[in-house]
Parts: C-alpha cells; sequence; structure tokens
C-alpha cells in the first residue's frame, strides 16, 4: 500500500494568492444503506488517499455525522431503494454547512443505454457530480484525488475569502472595487462611513454617482491613462457624498488584471485627510475648526486670523508636496532590478534591524549598478516604436560616471567684474528681450531673433553673470565672453533645432531649475556653475542628425567613439578641446589640477546623462534613491504641522540628499529634464520648438533614403507624418514619469501645467488629423 505522502509528491500548503493556507485532512461521508464492492471501493480508496472517513447507512444518521464534521466530500448512493437519495442532497443543501460541500451521487451503470443520461436532474437537487458506479480502488481513489485538487481546494479557498472579506470589514480605509464598466461591485463599512450610502445603495451602481465636479479634467486624463497602462495611481482625489459634499481624500487605485493580461476589476483604497477637510474649508472661507481652535474661542482676533494664515498656508505647502510625492510613488518603472529594489525595500519594513542594515547595503550595490535599462516592448503604435529605436539605439552602451568626486572640494574665488558696464554695452532691445529670463515662460526664440542668431551669447552672459560664475572660477569677464563666444560659433546655425538656440534654451531651464527652493537646498554653487556648463557645451557642433544615423553612415565621429554615445562624446570633447586651446577661452585656467579634474568629471558626467539609451536607467535611479528621501522629509512636516512646533526642519533630508552620490543624481535628472522641456513650454513655445524638431527628423530620412540608408524612424517622413501624433507619444514614453518624477522632486506647478496643456491639445489636433484622413478616405 502506496502512503499518502509517497503516491502524492506534494506540499501540504494550498495557496491563495499571497495567502497560505494549512491544508485539513479531507473528510468524506459515504452514505450507502448496505455494504457492498461499491461502499468498499471508496471506503478503501479514502484509507490508502490518507482521508478521514464515515459511513453512514441511514439518512437520519447521515444527517447527524455531517452537521458534526462538515465534510468536504459526501458520496451517496443513488443506486439503492431503501431511501430517497435526492431527498438527502437536499436536506443537506437546507444546512449552512453544505456550501463548501462537494456531494456525488453514485449511479447504476446500465449497458442498454446508448446515450449519457442528461445530469441536470442531478444538479437541480444539488449534486456536483456523477459517479458512475466503479467499485475498482484505483478508480475511486482517483475520483477522490480529483475532488481534492479541484473542487475541495477551490472551496477552502473560497472560505479563506470569508478571512479576507472580515479584514477589509474592519480596516479604516475605505475600500471600493468596481468592474471594467465602472459599476461598483464592493465597498467596505469604512467606504460607507466616508461617502454616507449604505452598500445596498451603490453596490451594482456606476461609479457615476460618486464622481466630482472638482476633479480637473487633466487629473481625470492622468488617472484614466495611468490605469490603462496597467500602472497604479495615487493623489487626491475628490469623491462625491450622499449629501451633496465634496469630500477631498488620498486616493491609491490599482488595476486588477485578468485572462489574458486584460484589465478586469479596480481597486481603490482611499483614506480621509483631516488636514486636507480643513484646508478646503479654508479655501472656501468657512470658519471651521483648526488644531481644535473654534471661531467663538477667547482669544484675540487679530492673532487669530495671523495664526489661521499662516497655518493656512504651511497646510497647502503640505498638501502639495504630498500630492507631488504620491505622484513619485505612483511611478512605475518595468525594469527587472527595480521590482527587486521595491522587493528589498518592502521586506525592509518588517525585518529585524541586522537584516535591514544588510538589505541597505545590497541596495547600495544594485542602485550603482547598469541594471535598470528596461525591455522595450515593440507596441502596435509605430510611431512610439519608431521614436524608440531612433532615439535609443540600445547597443550603444558606455559606463557613465556614477559622480562619486565631489565638488564641494572647489574653493571660491572672488575675481570681480564691472557689471554695470558689461549691462551698458549690451543694445536695449537685447537687454528688454531679456528682463525676464529667470521666468519659465522665457521667449528664447524672441531673443534669437533680436540677437540675429547669437542668443547663447547673450542670455548666457546675463544667467552666468547671476550665478556669480566668473567669481567662482576666478576669471575675467572677458575670458567668460570668449569662451561664449567661441561656444556658439561652433553650434551650426543651419540647424533647424540643435543650434545655439536650443543650447540657450536648455541653459535657461537649467538655472529655472536650480532655483527651485529643493534644488537650491541640496546643490553647491560649485553644483550649479557645473550644470550651466554643461548646458551650455551639451550639443556643440551637433550635425543634426542623431547617432543611429552616424552609426549606419559610418561616419567619423561614429568610427572614433565605437558606436557608443557618439554625439554627446563629440559635443563634450570638442567643448574642452576648444575651452583649453588659449587663455583666452580657458575659463578652469584658475583652477588646481584637482578642483579641474572634479569640475570635468561633472561637467562630462551630465553631458553624457542627455544620451537617450540611458533614459531608463538615470530615471529608475533618480526616483529609487530620491523618494526615500522625501518620504522622510514629508513625514517630519507633517509632524512638525501636527504638533504646532517650529516649522519643517528638512536640515536632515538635506544631509541625506547632499552626498556626491545624491547630487550627482539630480544634477543628471536636471539636464535630462531640461534638455527636453519643450513641450513644457507656453504653447505657441511648444508649437515651435516641434515644428524645428521634426524639420531635423525630415531632412535624415530624406537623406536616409537618398544614400540607401536604414531608415531609422519610417513615421517621420515629410510627406505622410501625422505631427500631433509624434508630439503625444513622445510625451507618453519618455517625459510623463520623468517629469513626475522631477516635479515630486523640485516642484514646478507651472512647467506640469504646461505639458498637461499643451498634452490636451496635441491630442486635440491628432482626431482632427484622424477625422480629416477619414474623411478623405470616405470620399475616395
Amino acid at each position: 500500500q502506496t502512503s499518502r505522502n509517497t503516491m502524492r509528491n506534494t506540499s501540504d500548503d494550498v495557496r491563495f494568492g499571497p495567502m497560505r493556507l494549512a491544508q485539513p485532512t479531507m473528510q468524506v461521508l459515504l452514505v450507502f444503506a448496505k455494504e457492498d464492492a461499491q461502499s468498499d471501493g471508496f471506503y478503501m480508496a479514502a484509507e490508502r488517499g490518507g482521508y478521514k472517513s464515515d459511513i453512514a447507512r441511514s439518512p437520519e444518521a447521515a444527517l447527524e455525522v455531517y452537521i458534526d464534521k462538515h465534510h468536504e466530500v459526501v458520496v451517496i448512493d443513488q443506486r439503492q431503494k431503501y431511501f430517497d437519495a435526492d431527498a438527502l442532497c437536499r436536506s443537506m443543501r437546507a444546512s449552512k454547512p453544505s456550501h463548501h460541500t462537494v456531494i456525488i451521487a453514485v449511479a447504476k451503470k446500465s449497458p442498454t443505454e446508448k446515450e449519457e443520461p442528461s445530469v441536470m436532474n442531478l444538479i437541480n437537487v444539488g449534486f456536483n457530480r456523477r459517479y458512475v458506479e466503479n467499485a475498482n480502488i484505483g478508480a475511486c481513489l482517483n475520483e477522490l484525488l480529483m475532488l481534492e485538487y479541484s473542487e475541495v481546494r477551490s472551496q477552502w479557498k473560497l472560505e479563506a475569502c470569508q478571512s479576507l472579506f472580515t479584514a477589509l470589514d474592519h480596516v479604516s480605509e475605505a475600500i471600493e472595487v468596481t468592474g471594467e464598466d465602472d459599476n461598483i461591485q464592493y465597498i467596505n463599512p469604512s467606504y460607507e462611513r466616508m461617502v454616507g450610502y449604505a452598500s445596498e445603495e451603490l453596490i451594482g451602481k456606476n461609479y457615476e454617482i460618486l464622481k466630482s465636479v472638482k476633479n480637473k479634467p487633466e487629473l481625470q486624463d492622468s488617472l484614466s491613462s495611468t490605469l490603462n497602462k496597467g500602472k497604479s495611481w495615487e493623489g487626491q482625489w475628490y469623491v462625491r457624498r450622499k449629501n451633496g459634499d465634496d469630500l477631498l481624500h488620498l486616493s491609491h487605485c490599482t488595476p486588477v488584471m485578468g485572462l489574458g493580461g486584460k484589465i478586469k476589476n479596480y481597486v481603490s483604497v482611499k483614506r480621509n485627510i483631516e488636514n486636507s477637510h480643513q484646508l478646503v474649508k479654508y479655501r472656501d472661507g468657512s470658519e471651521s475648526e483648526l488644531f481644535g481652535m473654534r471661531c467663538n474661542d477667547s482669544i484675540d482676533y487679530t492673532s487669530r486670523v495671523k495664526r489661521r494664515q499662516s497655518e493656512t498656508h504651511s497646510l497647502i505647502s503640505v498638501g502639495s508636496r504630498q500630492h507631488s510625492l504620491n505622484k513619485l510613488h505612483s511611478l512605475t518603472i518595468e525594469a527587472p532590478i527595480t521590482k527587486v529594489i521595491n522587493i528589498i525595500t518592502t521586506t525592509k519594513e518588517t525585518s529585524p534591524m541586522g537584516v535591514v542594515q544588510a538589505l541597505d547595503k545590497v541596495l547600495e550595490i544594485l542602485q550603482s549598478s547598469e541594471l535598470y535599462l528596461p525591455n522595450i516592448v515593440h507596441e502596435e503604435d509605430q510611431m512610439t516604436s519608431d521614436l524608440v529605436g531612433g532615439l535609443m539605439q540600445r547597443d550603444s552602451r558606455r559606463k557613465s560616471s556614477n559622480g562619486e568626486s565631489s565638488l564641494s572640494r572647489l574653493s571660491h574665488h572672488y575675481y570681480m567684474t564691472d557689471q554695470s558696464k558689461s549691462v551698458s554695452s549690451i543694445p536695449l532691445e537685447i537687454q528688454k528681450a531679456l528682463e525676464n529670463e529667470h521666468n519659465w515662460s522665457f521667449n528664447v526664440l524672441h531673443l534669437e531673433k533680436v540677437t540675429n542668431k547669437r542668443p547663447l551669447f547673450y542670455l548666457g552672459h546675463k544667467v552666468l553673470s547671476r550665478f556669480g560664475v566668473c567669481e567662482f572660477l576666478n576669471i575675467p569677464e572677458c575670458v567668460l565672453l570668449s569662451w561664449l563666444n567661441t561656444i556658439e560659433n561652433n553650434y551650426r546655425a543651419t540647424n533647424p533645432y540643435h543650434n545655439s538656440t536650443h543650447a540657450a534654451d536648455v541653459m535657461q531651464a537649467t538655472a529655472y531649475f536650480l532655483e527651485r527652493e529643493k534644488v537650491k537646498a541640496v546643490m553647491e554653487q560649485s553644483d550649479e556653475v557645473a550644470a550651466l556648463l554643461a548646458a551650455i557645451i551639451h550639443d556643440a557642433n551637433h550635425p543634426g542628425r542623431t547617432n543611429s544615423f552616424l552609426c549606419n553612415a559610418q561616419h567619423d565621429l561614429a568610427i572614433l567613439y565605437n558606436d557608443v554615445a557618439v554625439l554627446e562624446s563629440h559635443h563634450v570633447a570638442l567643448a574642452f578641446k576648444l575651452t583649453l586651446k588659449d587663455d583666452k577661452t580657458n575659463i578652469f585656467q584658475n583652477l588646481d589640477r584637482d578642483d579641474y579634474k572634479t569640475m570635468r568629471q561633472a561637467i562630462v558626467d551630465m553631458v553624457l546623462a542627455t544620451e537617450m539609451t540611458k533614459h531608463f536607467e538615470h530615471l529608475s535611479k533618480f526616483v529609487s534613491n530620491i523618494s526615500k528621501h522625501l518620504s522622510k522629509d514629508e513625514n517630519d512636516a507633517v509632524s512638525v504641522h501636527s504638533s504646532d512646533r517650529g516649522t519643517p526642519d528638512s536640515n536632515g533630508t538635506v544631509a541625506s540628499l547632499h552626498t556626491p552620490e545624491n547630487r550627482a543624481l539630480i544634477r543628471r535628472m536636471m539636464i535630462k529634464c531640461s534638455d527636453v522641456s519643450n513641450p513644457l513650454r507656453p504653447q505657441e513655445l511648444c508649437m515651435e520648438w516641434a515644428r524645428r524638431i521634426l524639420d531635423e527628423y525630415f531632412c535624415q530620412t530624406d537623406e536616409e533614403k537618398e544614400k540607401g540608408l536604414p531608415v531609422v524612424m519610417p513615421v517621420f517622413d515629410r510627406n505622410t507624418c501625422n505631427i500631433p501624433k509624434s508630439q503625444t507619444s513622445f510625451i507618453d514614453y519618455f517625459l510623463n514619469d520623468m517629469f513626475g518624477a522631477w516635479d515630486a522632486f523640485s516642484d514646478v506647478p507651472e512647467c506640469i501645467n504646461n505639458l498637461n496643456s499643451n498634452y490636451r491639445n496635441w491630442k486635440a489636433l491628432e482626431e482632427q488629423e484622424k477625422e480629416k484622413k477619414e474623411r478623405k478616405s470616405d470620399s475616395k
């Protein structure tokens, strides 16, 4: 006789998702009026299989033992005429335990029947299965095994669901489950309390009943877009309560995939934010409580108003930063290494200190490696596919500097310059064009026009002077001006896009980002100088063609740099060559050897970071490293406000971000964002920059066809290109996640608002193009 464990080489654990269920020994009840070969067969099979079995000879005895022991399997002999098997089955089904019981009818084998009889009569009575008599012990055992590993284990899992629903009923968070049609399928008691509806009033209804007009269209678009990609979304959201009030809460919504990867359900976890209630009330002008203070308290009116204004401002700041942090946490960079990091980070939360320290070391190793590039899925969207293929040549890899050398060692020099004299020598029209260069809405294209395509020289002079670059590098102003003139002369003015105007635009964006509060708190002046210089030179002598084109054409630069980061290596190498060849242009001439080496390393690192093959690596590193520091910062800020003591002390966060490694990550992300910030500019500028880059792509496609080279981006054909689609694809694939992460760190709402607005504009134009194409097709 084969033992149960030997016969079935399986674990006694049953898995239900992440839940591990202890497998009880299956109990079998045999109901046979008389002992025969069939009853013996099932009894021996149960014994051989290691199952617990009971035998009952009458319906009364069967019901008594069944109600006492709750058997998982009941086998009823339907062949005999001593009792009504159907009536016994109905009686069992009428009892509470029967919901998780499999009841089998043993039917007589009739050799005269040519066609199998229908089982519907058995199903209507309450039977689950029909077993045609076969006394063979092996056949009986196989039947029991099949039942255990199918219906019985499924029933165990359904029983476990009751534990999960019990847990959901007692959590403080509001839980909601909706179907793919947005119909509400489940809400827990906390959800009922939050919205004021009873579950029976909402179950089966469309979520439309809870929608609030306070949710802006762009927020709803962001939610839908994120969920449709199979990603989780987290942010602040309004829900309409039964009494008509709009309630602001923190919502975390996750799509649940069904068969074939199709979204079947959405699970939302909602948390009421007390401070958010107060924030909304104050912004609406009402006189609600704030930290327990009522308007009729005996307190000086003036001090009360001042305190309320101060605390309301603080709450707005905390709420805004929390929203940005939520966006950062909701980013899902689907690279294998980031999945590993997320698992390790989650494990740390419940691990002892020794394990936490070991895991911290593991994370440090992982985050300094080059394991961040995700698998690029070849989507059906040809536009996105071409953009990815053209801009991210995946076989071009270069190990970039990890930024470990600190720039903080640079000493601060003071070589004073006469700024008033410099400004007076600039034509008034150019001075006027430069007036708002510190604003995000700055029009560099107008500056290009009034300077006769020399914007980098004039804007560079003003921005670098504002950041004290001459004083820091200890050089006279004439050297800086000579350097700017030399660098601008080596940009190709004939390029529609990659010219000195683009360099000036990137430098202005970098300066804008450097002046954000969080960035300014972390960066040193040496970082600022390196970032501005890198922005100025980052596309020097750009030929107006992509890396892929140069490699396919076997261009001299591609051969020189071994098809690896060809253009980026050329830009930075040429810039340093031009800088060092003459003291008249050598802005580094007064740095000692070590300081020069550190400055050069930072500039090279930033320029190489603009290579698109490293896009997801840099983004993943930034998200996984910076988010943990922001989480601590937000927690500190909230605790300070809740205790009404002092101001949010970011010293700890600044110190943790101030390491050379983290500052290098921030510098890379900053120049990457600056380099592709055109879609975040005001609409007029955004449209013109799009026209220029597309003109370059069209010229490249023309030359590839003319020379018989592989066409890297076929959709960028000037005769057939869907221009709006090219822009929405670029924003969807490259920009949304990157600027979501950057905004979470640096807080740039104007940029994000422009991005959303421009995206909607391109989407509208895309729809017009589609309708135009359909009308043209119908007319043929």
